[in-house]
């Protein structure tokens, strides 16, 4: 299911121009020569990438945990629910819990870290706008991790961060590159249309733990297993 990284990068990017977009549409590259423009922009993304994989990782980690604690394919089918909850549960509801408040710290920390960057005209400070902006709170991320840890697994968890990365790459580039270029009344139609996209690859990650027997969307368990564990090997013994 790591392609649906990809999709939920693509689809999100638009939420990301409204949510990075006032950070992408002010960072300092040097617009006289396209080609350090396109460099620099370079340096952003890989930044972001860089932090996208290693929140990767560690979520990765996470799935692997509830892995082996014998979840298995029942963890897919639960990050497929929580996925469809948080699109179709009230946002006021997730409000009155403020989950996010213990992270208020490092949220603020980050966005000190961002602020101080984006005054300077660097490659070195480029670089470190994008890895400082890929651990900025946004919904789409969030939703990213659920993925990461239905993989079950730390590398591919990783892996589907950085899909879902380069996803988003083709619109923050423009971003950078050309500045506001999306009528807010388009990203208002497409941010609106971003909800049917989690939920149906929410349906895709139940559908992949029922282990239904359908190629590449929902393989059987046998396969389902060999896919999560791609180191183990199956021993035949000749019988002689």
């Amino acid at each position: 299911m790591l392609w649906t990284a990809i999709i939920l990068g693509l689809a999100g990017s638009f939420h990301c121009i409204g949510m990075c977009g006032p950070i992408a549409f002010i960072i300092p590259v040097n617009r006289t020569s396209k080609t350090k423009m396109f460099y620099q922009a370079f340096l952003y993304n890989v930044g972001r990438l860089i932090s996208y994989s290693l929140m990767g990782l560690l979520f990765g980690f996470i799935g692997k945990g509830l892995y082996l604690a014998g979840f298995q394919q029942r963890l897919s089918i639960l990050m497929g629910i929580v996925m469809i909850a948080i699109i179709v549960i009230p946002i006021s509801i997730f409000n009155k819990y403020n989950f996010s408040k213990p992270l208020y710290k490092i949220i603020a920390n980050v966005k000190s870290k961002l602020g101080f960057y984006l005054n300077k005209k660097s490659n070195k400070a480029l670089f470190l706008i994008g890895v400082f902006n890929g651990f900025l709170p946004c919904g789409l991320v969030y939703m990213a991790l659920i993925g990461s840890i239905a993989t079950g697994d730390v590398l591919q968890g990783s892996l589907y961060m950085a899909l879902f990365g380069l996803g988003t790459i083709p619109m923050m580039s423009a971003a950078v590159l050309l500045g506001n270029f999306v009528s807010l009344s388009l990203r208002f139609k497409i941010q609106k249309a971003i909800p049917i996209f989690v939920i149906i690859i929410g349906l895709l990650f139940i559908l992949r733990g029922l282990g239904l027997g359908i190629p590449y969307i929902s393989p059987s368990d046998a396969k389902l297993q060999l896919s999560n564990n791609p180191t183990e090997c199956i021993t035949v013994e000749n019988d002689d």
